[in-house]
């Protein structure tokens, strides 16, 4: 399995007033104590290229939310600013944050699913990540995506859960669409609340556990994915706000990692 980190795993939110961002010193050397050699890049300029070498890190993709409903922009250039292995897309809403969001008129939808193809034919892997809070975040919004764009997935099996999809499940409708796979583990009574207390309420109470600690099949999609030869990433993640530095949310992705190499053995 290729197993990478992601700073969000450390509270490195792109989100403004998200909660406390750690260094990114801090962030690498942690990940390299947990041998762990590859990450996503997080927001915007937070690992750079000089970080990486020093901590011997590969950096191997980055999330990119980008408009993609509004005829009158153009995201192709910042989908290409992402000089990264995989760029993961996330449909914006061009609001920060990801409590709220707009309802896409027929208008919308024929300019973002014309964005996504062009993003697809682009000269790097560029895969679609629904995300709650985006405007690809519900059941009908995958599916349509699917139906409707020739765009490669990244499986986000938490956020999939949380907007009311089973990644299981669209990782068995249609295997060779995943290109990329962010594994969340999550708290569905927590998640069943998201519509009422906002999503970043819910995750600075806890709604992503350690893997194996949730009400994600993990172990299920890797089995799935693994049957269908999936050969891509397994980027873990546990979205967490922290308070200040002395928060250290180190133990939980230890937990995650054992989880994972477990399930792997297996």
């Amino acid at each position: 399995m290729k197993i990478a980190g992601a700073p969000i795993s450390w509270g490195v939110c792109e989100v403004p007033d998200w909660g406390h961002q750690l260094p990114p010193r801090r962030v690498l050397a942690e990940m390299r104590e947990l041998g762990l050699a590859a990450t996503e890049l997080g927001p915007s300029g937070y690992l750079t290229q000089e970080f990486l070498t020093q901590y011997d890190m590969s950096g191997i993709a980055q999330f990119v939310p980008v408009v993609l409903h509004d005829p009158g922009h153009d995201p192709i250039p910042e989908i290409l600013a992402a000089d990264v292995e995989v760029v993961v897309l996330a449909a914006s809403t061009g609001r920060d944050g990801y409590d709220t969001r707009p309802t896409l008129d027929e208008t919308g939808w024929r300019t973002l699913l014309a964005n996504l193809d062009r993003a697809a034919a682009l000269d790097r892997l560029v895969t679609l990540h629904p995300h709650v809070g985006t405007m690809i975040e519900n059941r009908y919004e995958v599916e349509r995506v699917l139906d409707d764009s020739v765009i490669p997935l990244c499986l986000d099996t938490g956020h999939l859960l949380i907007g009311g999809t089973d990644p299981l499940a669209v990782v068995r409708r249609d295997p060779g669409r995943i290109a990329h796979v962010h594994l969340k583990d999550v708290d569905a009574d927590l998640a069943a609340k998201v519509p009422e207390i906002g999503y970043a309420r819910a995750v600075r109470e806890g709604v992503y556990r350690p893997l194996g600690r949730g009400d994600v099949d993990v172990a299920g999609i890797v089995a799935a994915l693994d049957k269908d030869g999936y050969s891509g990433w397994y980027v873990m993640e546990q979205d967490v706000v922290l308070a200040g530095p002395d928060d250290d949310p180190m133990d939980d992705v230890k937990q995650s990692l054992a989880y994972l190499k477990g399930i792997g053995r297996d």
